[in-house]
């Protein structure tokens, strides 16, 4: 990849590009969970493969986008993003036509692992070309995942009705083709140059392991996921075991990932207008703890304010994705930061589920649980409090590799 800051021959088109593959990185993921039924009665899946099928987006994000760096140095950045693209509409599109288990667990690894590569590799495309304008261009990129993440469960409904549980999958992949258009266009542009041998960055994401900074972000993106993902799975769980009626258990639900719209539009602005962004993080850290505190106390009183609480503390999310931006110079670092970040993030997200249900099954009730999740807090504090604080990681690498 170039380390040279460039632009795409239509300025516009790029703004676009991004957007729409945003929009699709995940569909792969959150489309499964509203046709899960229909998928278990169809294929004859177990319990136990279904928990396999919903745990496999963090997996693949954290193993496949380690490698997203890779295939961008041999590819080319555009082409890799294209290749990613290609993955998701084939996975998808493929999954809905699946007549066994296997298959369809075989076509949705290829579909996340596709929508992998562009979480790694879009903040980098960003920051080649468009240096200047990183954050309105990550605002359009959070918007559109929150919208492409919110939309499979708003109109599953509607699409099943009309046409079956297989078209509603399947329209994600026919998306995934349609913003394969401009990208085509930008890969065809492209010139594809391999940065200079003395480089601090390499086709290893790991070599940023040796920025405290780039392992802090790591560290914060990964508890943050891990809330995110905890709170999608088991906050309707959560509120019905405590006395709340299931169709105002689902409402929280859809009020918790709504608040990912307001939050993927205000981040970039508030971290492009404070260079410290320990502030920030003070800010997320606390409504978080509140919001957790109020499950834990009073969780039948206010869920709608509690869950809002928890929606507003993820504001960290689009928050790292712009730090990952901001931190970096070099766009061959973004993109290892990027991955380095996201890969040990999802480990860290895939795991979080599988504890606090660990812990719900070992206690039979919410209260361990809640204190586990309140206690996270601290690490998403003092990990956020160092990413948050002004410096580059390219300064960080380069007084790495300076003989002493």
């Amino acid at each position: 990849m170039s380390a040279q800051p460039s632009r795409p021959l239509t300025p516009w088109l790029g703004v676009v590009a991004v957007g729409m593959i945003a929009a699709n990185l995940r569909p792969g993921a959150t489309s499964v969970g509203p046709a899960l039924p229909d998928i278990r009665e169809a294929l004859d899946m177990s319990a136990t493969v279904a928990g396999v099928l919903t745990g496999l987006p963090g997996l693949s994000f954290a193993v496949v986008g380690a490698g997203a760096v890779w295939l961008a140095c041999r590819a080319g950045l555009n082409r890799a993003l294209v290749i990613g693209l290609v993955a998701v509409a084939a996975g998808l599109l493929g999954r809905s036509f699946a007549t066994s288990t296997p298959l369809f667990l075989v076509l949705s690894a290829v579909a996340l692992g596709g929508a992998a590569v562009g979480n790694v590799l879009v903040p980098a495309f960003v920051k080649r070309h468009y240096p200047h304008r990183t954050a309105s261009l990550m605002a359009v990129y959070t918007v559109s995942l929150a919208v492409g993440a919110l939309l499979p469960g708003l109109i599953h409904p509607v699409v099943r009705e009309a046409g079956g549980w297989r078209v509603s999958l399947g329209l994600w992949g026919a998306g995934a083709l349609v913003a394969l258009v401009p990208w085509l266009w930008l890969a065809l542009r492209e010139r594809h140059h391999r940065g200079p041998a003395h480089s601090v960055a390499t086709s290893s994401i790991w070599s940023v392991a040796r920025s405290p900074k780039a392992v802090a972000l790591a560290i914060f993106f990964g508890t943050q996921s891990m809330q995110a993902y905890v709170g999608f799975g088991w906050i309707p769980q959560i509120l019905v075991d405590n006395g709340v009626t299931v169709a105002s258990a689902s409402l929280a639900m859809a009020v918790f990932s709504a608040w990912g719209l307001p939050m993927g539009a205000l981040a970039p602005v508030l971290a492009n207008r404070w260079p410290d962004r320990r502030p920030i993080v003070v800010a997320c850290t606390l409504v978080l703890a509140a919001g957790w505190a109020g499950l834990l106390v009073a969780p039948s009183a206010a869920p709608y304010v509690w869950v809002s609480l928890l929606g507003i503390s993820g504001l960290a999310f689009p928050l790292t994705l712009f730090l990952v931006t901001d931190l970096t110079r070099d766009p061959r670092i973004t993109s290892a930061v990027s991955g380095f970040s996201q890969s040990i993030g999802y480990v860290l997200a895939s795991a979080g589920p599988f504890v606090v249900g660990a812990l719900y099954a070992a206690t039979g009730g919410w209260h361990v649980p809640l204190w586990f999740l309140l206690l996270t807090a601290l690490p998403f504090l003092v990990a956020g409090w160092h990413a948050g604080k002004p410096g580059a990681v390219d300064d960080e690498l380069a007084r790495a590799v300076r003989p002493a």
